[in-house]
């Protein structure tokens, strides 16, 4: 017998037992639970477990965090439970039956960035690197570049561009391919229906406001303008559905033995023409509308209580999954105006709940059980992960939680009101300064020290505010 048998058998038994799983899966850290009825789960009773960090529920989904043993303990609960393994995938598929349309909705915006992401970190920390070396001035008492005065910082600046664009000017590739593996169409045709907006041939998107000509298809009747796409978000999502909806409806009526053939033609040629004469303008509106409206948002004289409520919420964002619809909008704002006001504040949200964990490895120092969730946990949320901490322990306590919506109220006010701009999305946390503009980093700065101190100053003062559940925890470690 195992370490990990009681503790899975207890767990079975408070999810509702073996009839109650619909799916189990896990990620890292967390067993991920699809419950045919999740008001059977006992949550007091599942964190009670010597095993388990905490519990939530998210995008139709009861996890449990167990830690770096998941992998082992997972093992040992589908053999205890008599469940199958089943994909991340299908556990996705079937949490949507527990979610109500806008979660549905959510869920699939999440499904297209999230692949996306790797990709737009590297990007991230490119550009950010790039910022240091090409804009900051740093030698010649403080008159010339890295790259101004070195050849080799020079050729280092120009090839990393190299990954800086194929990852953000090209990024509507990477969405249509991401929107037709989501919707079951082929992947490759939403390769190339990607390249199509954003093929050398085309005008480039940046260069459309200074041309004094626009190139255009000329069909004898009809004229189409011959207008890149690069870095557009709605555009690329727009055309990836119509191409998936075309390809998956086109297979249910051709015949297998000419589906080959005809399904991929009559699916692409049709959404390219349409992607370039109806779908592309329009989202290219739709998302310059967006981006307007959050950036004079932004910098309007109500800027600072725009900053002030998203600062707040952001957190209670991510435990919805509503979170994930900022990774567009701030694609978007990059592409219309060369950087995001949004993205700051994102980063600054994740410093302020690991600095609210900070706090409480200090509350709780002899504590050493709690001590091997909050260490990873914080130092985790100080590089952009926030999960462990956020639902390891500062919504387990409910005041770190708080003490961290208020620091992040205040740094995001700090940062609007000194209108601060990120050149991309980056490492959320404290590598997040790295994206900054180079000319903003001294404010984001002080926006940091502000999203660090004030949650852990919080966290203290609420403890004594709360000194039953403090005292309980202190009770565990005797």
């Amino acid at each position: 017998m195992s370490k990990f048998t009681e503790p899975a058998k207890e767990l079975l038994e408070h999810v509702g037992g073996s009839d109650n799983i619909s799916v189990v899966t896990h990620c890292v850290t967390r067993m991920r639970f699809v419950l045919k009825d999740p008001k059977k789960a006992d949550v007091e009773e599942i964190e009670k477990i010597n095993l388990v960090k905490g519990t939530f529920t998210q995008a139709g989904q009861f996890q449990v965090i167990v830690g770096n043993d998941v992998s082992s303990f997972y093992n040992e609960f589908t053999k205890i439970a008599g469940v199958n393994d089943t994909s991340k995938d299908e556990a996705k598929e079937a949490a949507k039956q527990n979610m109500n349309p806008l979660q549905r909705l959510i869920s699939h915006l999440a499904d297209i960035f999230t692949p996306l992401i790797p990709a737009l970190v590297v990007g991230g920390l490119i550009l950010g690197f790039r910022n240091v070396i090409g804009e900051i001035e740093m030698l010649d008492g403080g008159t010339k570049t890295l790259v101004e005065v070195s050849q080799f910082w020079k050729g280092t600046n120009d090839f990393l561009w190299l990954i800086g664009e194929a990852i953000f000017h090209f990024l509507p590739v990477g969405i249509t391919w991401a929107v037709a593996r989501k919707m079951g169409a082929t992947p490759i045709l939403g390769i190339v229906l990607g390249i199509t907006l954003v093929s050398p041939q085309l005008l480039n998107a940046y260069g459309v406001a200074e041309a004094d000509a626009i190139p255009f298809w000329d069909f004898g009747f009809a004229q189409v303008d011959m207008i890149g796409y690069q870095a557009q978000v709605i555009p690329a999502i727009l055309a990836g559905l119509l191409l998936s909806f075309l390809e998956i409806n086109l297979r249910k009526v051709v015949p297998n033995a000419i589906s080959m053939i005809v399904v991929p033609f009559f699916a692409l040629v049709p959404t390219v023409l349409l992607a370039h004469i109806v779908l592309g303008p329009i989202g290219w509106e739709i998302g310059s509308w967006i981006s307007d409206i959050v950036y004079s948002g932004l910098t309007s004289g109500f800027g600072w209580l725009f900053a002030a409520i998203f600062g707040f919420a952001y957190a209670p964002l991510v435990i919805t999954g509503l979170h994930h619809m900022t990774n567009a909008i701030d694609l978007q704002l990059m592409s219309e105006l060369g950087g995001t006001n949004l993205w700051p504040m994102i980063a600054l949200s994740n410093i302020a709940q690991g600095s609210a964990v900070l706090a409480m490895i200090y509350i709780n120092r002899r504590n050493e059980q709690e001590k091997q969730v909050s260490i990873p946990a914080a130092i985790s949320c100080y590089l952009g992960v926030t999960e462990p901490a956020m639902f390891g322990i500062n919504l387990k306590y409910g005041f770190p939680f708080l003490a961290a919506m208020i620091g992040s109220l205040v740094a995001a006010v700090v940062s609007v009101g000194s209108n601060v701009m990120a050149n991309s999305i980056g490492v959320g946390g404290l590598p997040g300064i790295l994206s900054i503009q180079a000319k903003h980093m001294p404010m984001f700065a002080i926006a940091m020290v502000v999203a660090i101190v004030i949650p852990f100053l919080l966290t203290l003062v609420f403890s004594k505010m709360n000194m039953g559940k403090v005292a309980f925890t202190r009770n565990r470690a005797k």
